[in-house]
């Protein structure tokens, strides 16, 4: 191979949004396909998730979704099973609805989704990331990667799985 700049993969990138001349270089860690996902505002130690480049955003598996207001602000109160194929423990959760997003689902159909901000961790890694609620009992993975989450943080193995590890497991998951 040549030694030209697109020899390599690209294993870090340059943080725009520092001031002028501030720039600092971010090294990428790589994941696989599939990874454990904490989300610690959601008391979640372990949930298996797909890393899926091809879908633009992430998304939940929850159910009895229900949207409420408290002082003006939107608010959904949902539960998830963050076990694959298995219907305990249940987590009963509450989060501010950040918007609600239109999502083309597999079938075709579109459906008018909450959307939640959140704090995940990947890989060690720990980051904000936005997440539409749905169903997803038919799906093989209770959540979802899309590339917008990942953005800037991590590089993609589509070759392998749980590249970041699992999760410590406490009682709760």
């Amino acid at each position: 191979m040549s030694s030209s700049r697109f020899a390599y993969p690209l294993m870090w990138t340059w943080k725009y949004h520092l001031p002028f001349g501030q720039m600092a270089k971010q090294v990428r860690a790589t994941i696989g396909w599939r990874e454990w996902v904490q989300m610690p505002e959601f008391g979640v130690t372990e949930i298996k998730a797909k890393v899926d480049t091809g879908a633009d955003n992430s998304s939940l598996h929850a159910f009895n979704i229900k949207r409420f207001e408290r002082d003006g602000v939107r608010y959904v109160s949902f539960e998830i099973h963050p076990r694959q194929r298995k219907h305990q423990p249940s987590i009963v959760c509450e989060a501010e609805v950040v918007k609600e997003r239109k999502v083309r689902n597999p079938g075709g159909r579109t459906q008018l989704r909450p959307v939640i901000r959140t704090r995940l961790r990947v890989a060690g890694r720990e980051f904000e990331a936005l997440i539409n609620l749905t169903t997803r009992d038919e799906m093989t993975f209770r959540m979802l990667l899309g590339r917008r989450s990942i953005r800037n943080e991590f590089l993609v193995d589509s070759g392998r799985s749980y590249l970041g590890g699992r999760p410590a497991r406490l009682e709760q998951t």
